[in-house]
């Protein structure tokens, strides 16, 4: 009975050893793996926050037309916010877009709002911010989603050397250190560059249709 006895408590300790050393084996290649799963993250996030250093942090995008009408008429037109309604792409994205507004169109102040379920529109407003008569209109648009952000736009007409008027318009914004690497993925000039072109034919088209 004593070699019986001797025999379990040797094979219980050798049990208890082998438990041990497979514990101590699993906890050291999981912390090897924790400190691998770390390293990457920190080289990664010091990789975007190198990278960023050299990636800038505005950008602006103008788009131009020439429309086949004297200034005047032009600029009393692009002067209403509510006119965008028409020649900008906004409402063809999403017809079920809905729109409200403040203060009295056509003067500083003015500010007018739209909320879409697409992602690409989401909610925000645009508010005239200055305009000098038959020159330039300024802009400022407030993104509450789907992302928050503020941008500056502008749109600016010059009678051409035919009394015709060249009209431009242009989009301004800036993203902060070091979300700015987001830029990288991101073209404003075909984006939102194709959204203004497409806006500017839609206004040549209406202003030089007969009435």
């Amino acid at each position: 009975m004593f070699y019986i006895g001797l025999a379990k408590a040797c094979l219980n300790n050798l049990i208890y050893r082998y438990q041990w050393l497979h514990l101590r084996n699993s906890t050291t290649l999981l912390m090897k793996a924790i400190k691998k799963f770390l390293f990457l993250v920190t080289a990664l996030a010091a990789l975007v926050l190198i990278t960023a250093l050299f990636v800038k942090k505005e950008f602006k995008v103008t788009r131009t037309v020439t429309i086949n009408e004297n200034t005047e008429k032009v600029f009393d037109y692009i002067q209403y916010l509510e006119h965008q309604n028409e020649y900008a792409i906004w409402l063809e994205k999403d017809p079920a877009i809905i729109m409200d507004s403040k203060g009295e169109d056509g003067e500083v102040g003015y500010i007018s709002k739209w909320d879409s379920e697409l992602e690409d529109l989401g909610f925000g407003e645009q508010e005239i911010t200055a305009i000098e008569d038959n020159e330039r209109i300024d802009f400022e648009l407030r993104f509450e989603s789907p992302q928050k952000m503020s941008a500056q736009a502008f749109m600016t007409t010059e009678k051409t050397a035919s009394n015709n008027t060249e009209v431009s318009w242009t989009f301004l914004a800036s993203s902060p250190y070091p979300f700015n690497v987001m830029l990288l993925f991101f073209d404003p000039e075909k984006t939102i560059g194709s959204d203004l072109e497409q806006g500017l034919k839609n206004l040549k088209q209406i202003l030089e249709s007969p009435e």
